[in-house]
Formats: C-alpha cells, sequence, structure tokens
C-alpha cells in the first residue's frame, strides 16, 4: 500500500542557496535575452552548477563550480 504524503504539513521549501542560485539565473536569462554570449553561457553553467549543489545540500559548492 502506498503512503501519500501528509497534506497537512507544508512542503520543504529550497535551501537558501539554491533559492539565491534561482534568482540569479531567471536575472540572467531576463537579462540577456535570446542572444547568448560565451560569458552569459558559462555563467549560466556554474550558476546551474550552485543550483544543484545547493539543492542537494552540498557543502562544498564552491569546489563543486
Amino acid at each position: 500500500m502506498a503512503l501519500l504524503p501528509d497534506s497537512s504539513s507544508p512542503a520543504p521549501r529550497p535551501a537558501p542557496a539554491a533559492e539565491l542560485a534561482n534568482e540569479a539565473i531567471r536575472a540572467l536569462v531576463d537579462a540577456t535575452g535570446p542572444d547568448w554570449s560565451e560569458a552569459s553561457a558559462a555563467t549560466y553553467e556554474v550558476l546551474l552548477i550552485e543550483w544543484a549543489a545547493a539543492t542537494r545540500g552540498d557543502p562544498d559548492i564552491i569546489e563543486a563550480a
């Protein structure tokens, strides 16, 4: 029998670092538009690595980037 999540408990919130990385990704995408330079693409890749590490709770986020 599968257990359903308790609907009375709030959904887990992302770590603050994940929220910050997500905001930075959104700002980059908004500012860059459809024409991405190599620098913008590289910045996006770093932010994506930071976001992924933060969602896993990785304490070595700087080393991963």
